[in-house]
């Protein structure tokens, strides 16, 4: 199989080309950056810009499947960015399937597209789309991820994957920032702190990529749907960051900060940020506050039966993995 992996670069994008190269198939990596590359000499790395149709097309020759990894992430930023990125990006994407003919897409959403705010506690896929979102990352990539379920047809099989909260060697977001507050001692537990969440190592996120990409060449009758993705072992947050935090000999998180009043300081803090202009990222937000408050795991039953996806390796050996990578001295994140 000829894969091309858009984002190829990057944390998640980057593991998928990875494993697709092991185990036999030729691979392509996107990136936006002609300075990056993939670390696999077996993977090849195309300087493509999604906002040019032509570029993709290119790039597109000869490709059985498309893993369309690539994304404007977080919380915070311009509302044209991310809709040029995640909306106009994957358009352009869609569009140059149905010229160059590809057969398959594989779209990597997130969890937050169907996130407002309140607890998901197991939910499944048939969790509808809140009318309001708390960022344009998950606005956009709710929208992002319709428009590829909508396009799934008899010429183009597509489906749609919602890792949560991945982790893992070259993680650029997730527990680095977490720890990078706890040594600076601004970590503070939001919350009561017994909410509930799913998270997902990053090999195991890349192999249900496989896995979907694999089962929509089997069976078209799988397309045009999304499926939750995780580690299926749900953790009590605050603790488990708080083990973390002894694993790495740093203090826990401070005293805790009701989310009535992390989200009262988010949105005035939006607020600053916006009306002046200012540069970086706000140290709270209504999405933030929320996330850290809230409980959002998810069944994931439905792409275990469906893709035949399974977590390969367990939170605890990943969370080990993680931080044998980082005590290595290897910790230096990769671009996108």
């Amino acid at each position: 199989m000829r894969a091309l992996v858009t984002g190829g670069t990057g944390f998640l994008g980057s593991r998928i080309a990875q494993l697709l190269h092991e185990r036999g198939d030729e691979v392509l990596a996107t990136t936006r950056d002609p300075r990056r590359r993939h670390p696999s000499t077996g993977v090849q790395t195309l300087v493509v810009d999604l906002a040019d149709s032509a570029s993709i097309l290119q790039a597109l020759r000869g490709v059985d499947v498309i893993f369309h990894v690539a994304a404007r992430t977080g919380v915070w930023g311009p509302r044209e960015a991310f809709h040029q990125a995640n909306v106009v990006g994957t358009q352009n994407v869609l569009d140059a399937c149905r010229v160059g003919g590809i057969a398959r897409l594989v779209y990597t959403s997130s969890p937050s597209v169907v996130f407002d705010g309140r607890d998901l506690c197991g939910q499944d896929e048939s969790l509808p789309y809140p009318s309001r979102h708390l960022c344009h990352y998950a606005a956009t990539k709710a929208q992002a991820e319709q428009m590829v379920l909508r396009a799934h047809g008899s010429h183009l099989a597509t489906v749609a994957l919602r890792p949560h909260l991945i982790f893992g060697p070259g993680d650029p977001h997730l527990l680095p920032r977490v720890v990078a507050r706890a040594r600076a001692g601004r970590l503070r537990q939001i919350g009561e702190g017994r909410n509930v969440v799913d998270l997902t190592y990053v090999d195991n996120a890349a192999q249900a990529h496989l896995d979907a990409a694999d089962r929509l060449g089997e069976d078209g009758v799988r397309g045009g749907k999304a499926y939750f993705v995780s580690n299926d072992e749900p953790v009590a947050l605050w603790p488990w960051i708080n083990e973390l935090l002894a694993r790495l000999r740093l203090p826990p998180a401070g005293p805790a900060i009701s989310l009535r009043t992390a989200y009262r300081v988010g949105a005035l803090l939006e607020g600053i940020y916006a009306a002046l202009r200012l540069r970086g990222e706000p140290p709270m937000t209504r999405f933030l506050a929320t996330q850290l408050a809230q409980s959002h795991y998810f069944d994931i039953s439905a792409a275990r039966r469906d893709l035949g996806y399974a977590p390969r390796v367990s939170l605890a050996d990943g969370l080990n993995r993680w931080l044998a990578w980082r005590e290595a001295g290897k910790h230096v994140n990769p671009g996108s």
